[in-house]
């Protein structure tokens, strides 16, 4: 037997085990639904509210419905009783301290006399009480001993009621006796002494509660099924009224999904004149109104895309030729005087700058018409970072601007294309050295598992509340006084940004007025693949916020001392 139950063990673990899953499926199912679905939310709410009216009705009609029938058999009960007592009375007058046996036949006697009576005056006046048994029993405080001696079912008369009874106390007690054969029948139990007598008698009418348990039987299953049957019609109409309502609705939400997704004729049906329907028709409304809009944003976008292009393009033949005037210009500037010496070196610095910005102009303007196509392979960032510093060391030098670059331990592979993240540390690191008054200039690499980050960090004015996000809109300068030492355009920024977005990646500026600022560029590893959290931190680690600074205070090493030294000289300037 032991070896069964053990065989049979896993066979039931498993069937838990399913039907815990099986429980959680449905649950999860039905939290899905009831988050998705309007119209099943309001049915069920309407069915769960139905249910506590239903149950809460019941509940009151079947109180009420067993009180007054309970209280209109306790009133037929006690008459009955006035009656029986009357005819038992007359029955037992004059009885006295007799032998068990004597006193036994004379109260079978009366049982039989009150039986008949009862029948007839039943037939007669048709009583309300229905048929009872009737006990008659010597007992109280003039009993000779020993057990009382009874005609009738004594034995189904409860003990707590004899007590009363007894005690020349009219009592009424709802009992259930138990039968032989598993069942059981309730009575209204009325007692009340024999007061005519010598001795203490008893008397107890025994009524049985059969038709009235029939009676809120039926009661009970007519309000059951009454109840089921309105919660079905209430659930149906419930869902019915709700679908007329929702069905619109997601019909328009449908409609505004497609519309969004670029489907601009997409429009809703109207039908009829309703509430519904002037929604309808102020949709579509304003669904045209929106389309002219766009229609009106796209064509001037367009034009003006096509006109920057066009303009970069047309500029390219004259810029040559002039380029080639100034490079002969250039090549014999000794023979010239001093004067025109150093206007012919200005003029192709300027031409190194016009050519700069026709080059961001064009890439700005492919940018913006979506043409633009990324060329991402696998490859190490630090030589593309150290490749980058090179390019920007001649300018950082004359600026007095010395450049740290510090790579992380190993390789840091990922997907990228090589040139535009090229340019935009390229961009970043001239950009740093512009502001950074003579103070270093720090490029750091880090990598985690799903992301890759660059931060260029400099210390000079920084950046005021508000700056960090105007840095990269075009053509934007804090301070359009500053000497700009790199020649820039003013669309650098700009552009590294639109490079990263391209990766799918995001670049950040953060700076603090006095302490420098600080521009992190993170992209993921791998093209398609998300990444949560940046390997290097923005702010950086080595700020140390002043009393009066909104950014985090963070406990690591200060600036250098000569940056320190130098920050007085530059409080007057107001940033970039």
């Amino acid at each position: 037997m032991r070896r069964r139950l053990g065989a049979y063990a896993p066979a039931a673990a498993q069937l838990a085990r399913r039907a815990v899953v099986f429980g959680r499926r449905h649950v999860r199912a039905f939290g899905e639904m009831w988050r998705h679905s309007l119209q099943f939310r309001v049915t069920i709410s309407t069915l769960a509210l139905s249910s506590a009216v239903v149950f809460v009705l019941g509940m009151v009609l079947q109180n009420q419905i067993t009180d007054r029938l309970l209280e209109t058999k306790r009133t037929a009960a006690v008459a009955q009783t006035e009656v029986v007592l009357d005819t038992a009375s007359s029955e037992l007058v004059g009885i006295g301290a007799e032998a068990p046996d004597a006193m036994r036949d004379r109260l079978d006697a009366a049982l039989k006399k009150i039986s008949s009576s009862s029948t007839s005056t039943q037939d007669a006046a048709g009583s309300a009480a229905g048929t009872f048994e009737p006990v008659l029993a010597n007992g109280g405080p003039g009993q000779a001993g020993g057990d009382p001696v009874s005609a009738g079912p004594f034995d189904k008369v409860p003990p707590r009621l004899r007590q009363f009874v007894e005690a020349n106390q009219l009592s009424q007690q709802i009992h259930t006796v138990p039968d032989g054969n598993g069942s059981s029948t309730t009575y209204l139990v009325i007692g009340s002494p024999v007061t005519s007598t010598l001795i203490p008698l008893q008397l107890y009418l025994l009524f049985p509660l059969t038709a009235e348990q029939n009676t809120v039987s039926t009661v009970q299953n007519t309000l059951l099924v009454g109840g089921l049957v309105l919660l079905l019609l209430l659930a149906g109409i419930s869902n019915l009224v709700t679908r007329q309502v929702v069905r619109p609705v997601r019909e328009a939400a449908a409609a505004a999904e497609q519309f969004a997704g670029g489907d601009l004729e997409q429009r809703l049906a109207v039908i009829g004149e309703d509430d519904l329907s002037k929604l309808a028709v102020s949709y579509n409304e304003m669904a045209a109104s929106i389309q002219r809009q766009i229609r009106q944003l796209e064509d001037f976008g367009g034009l003006q895309r096509r006109f920057t292009s066009d303009v970069s393009h047309e500029l390219r033949t004259p810029l040559t030729t002039v380029r080639m005037a100034a490079d002969v210009l250039h090549a014999s500037r000794e023979q010239f005087p001093a004067g025109l010496a150093r206007s012919t070196e200005l003029l192709v610095d300027e031409l190194d700058r016009f050519e700069s910005l026709l080059g961001d102009l064009l890439e700005i303007s492919r940018l913006d018409a979506g043409v633009e196509e990324l060329s991402a392979d696998p490859i190490d960032v630090g030589p593309i970072a150290q490749r980058a510093v090179d390019q920007v060391r001649v300018i950082a030098g004359a600026a007095g601007s010395p450049i740290e670059l510090e790579l992380p331990d190993g390789e840091s592979y990922a997907e990228v294309d090589a040139r535009r993240v090229e340019r935009i540390l390229r961009n970043l690191l001239a950009n740093a050295v512009d502001h950074s008054e003579g103070g270093p200039v720090r490029m750091r690499v880090g990598v985690n598992e799903n992301a890759i980050a660059i931060t260029v960090r400099d210390y000079g004015v920084g950046l005021r509340n508000g700056e960090a996000d105007l840095v990269f809109n075009r053509f934007w300068r804090a301070d359009p006084s500053r000497n700009r030492r790199t020649g820039g355009t003013g669309l650098g920024l700009a552009i590294s940004q639109e490079d990263a977005r391209l990766h799918g990646g995001s670049l950040e500026a953060w700076g603090e007025q006095g302490h420098g600022a600080c521009f992190r560029l993170t992209l993921p590893r791998y093209q398609g693949r998300p990444f949560e959290e940046s390997p290097l931190p923005l702010p950086p680690e080595d700020f140390v916020p002043s009393a009066g600074s909104q950014a985090p205070l963070v406990e690591l090493q200060p600036a250098p001392e000569a940056i320190l030294a130098d920050r007085d000289a530059d409080r007057e300037e107001v940033g970039r």
